[in-house]
């Protein structure tokens, strides 16, 4: 609940809700000082995301995608943060970069990434969720359609939608590698997911999500007046979107290794409080409880 006792974005009841956004999309003033001209702010807000070609250069590419490789070449033990893919021992995403990789850490302390989630956010930020996506090529599973924020509500404890998410390319994303699609506009609009969240929901659902996801219905009608939008672009290239942006990917068939790095902000005003509809939170390393701000400028 929020300090007033109201849950302002239900979910996982016995019905699917569809409200309007509660919450600024851009929480600063316009003509805040940051990297983000009016024109961006602009985009921003009316669409839910932004999107940069070439936010890393080549020879930044290589020293990520080589920690990236390090990372995902096995995975060590029972350590809960390397994911793999259903019915196989393939790494399908490794979560807490920033945690276990000072090359990471380093890239989510970036003034690039940190002065533009300042500047929509409107405040200090802090790391919220930190991981790399691996597609390997010839069936790699995709990601259901979800807002990252109706998760992070229900069983994280975030209050508001005042979080950002960059999507940076380690590889090319192309049509057909399983690339990330977003439904621009979606943001303004909150769904609020029907059916409960299972204990220890996040073990199963960081291979194949099921709870949270919305229902064909209401899919269709957000995607009724824009058309979805396909996260293509050479390594290196990024996506900047709000907690709250339709998104999902396809399965890879093709032999094309599709891998990103996202990184997560939240404002420190909008730090966790308990989960909104799920019977426990989840690891710290899904939603961190470190509430430090990152430095800039």
């Amino acid at each position: 609940m929020t300090a007033t006792g109201i849950d302002r974005y239900p979910t996982r009841g016995r019905a699917e809700t569809v409200i309007p956004r509660a919450d600024p999309v851009v929480w600063a003033e316009t003509a805040a000082a940051g990297p983000l001209d009016a024109t961006e702010i602009t985009a921003f807000e009316r669409d839910g995301f932004l999107a940069y070609d070439d936010l890393l250069t080549a020879g930044e590419v290589g020293h990520y995608r080589s920690e990236l490789h390090r990372l995902t070449s096995h995975r060590p033990g029972a350590d809960e943060r390397w994911i793999t893919e259903p019915g196989s021992q393939d790494v399908k995403s490794v979560f807490e970069v920033h945690k276990i990789s000072e090359v990471f850490a380093r890239l989510a302390a970036d003034p690039r990434l940190v002065g533009r989630a300042c500047q929509i956010l409107g405040t200090d930020v802090y790391i919220h969720q930190s991981r790399i996506n691996v597609k390997r090529g010839f069936g790699a599973s995709g990601f259901y359609w979800h807002s990252d924020f109706e998760t992070w509500h229900a069983e994280d404890g975030l209050p508001a939608m005042r979080t950002v998410s960059f999507s940076i390319a380690l590889t090319d994303n192309d049509a057909t590698n399983g690339s990330l699609m977003l439904v621009p506009g979606s943001h303004q609009t909150f769904v609020g997911c029907a059916g409960a969240t299972p204990n220890d929901n996040y073990r199963t659902s960081l291979q194949m999500q099921e709870a949270g996801t919305p229902s064909e219905g209401a899919l269709t009608r957000l995607c009724d007046s824009r058309a979805i939008h396909l996260c293509t672009g050479r390594a290196g290239s990024a996506i900047l979107f709000d907690c709250n942006t339709m998104h999902g990917s396809g399965d890879n068939i093709t032999p094309s290794p599709r891998s990103n790095v996202f990184i997560v902000y939240n404002s420190i005003d909008n730090t966790l409080t308990e989960p909104f509809a799920a019977p426990a939170r989840r690891p710290t390393f899904l939603a961190a409880h470190d509430f430090t701000p990152l430095p800039y400028p």
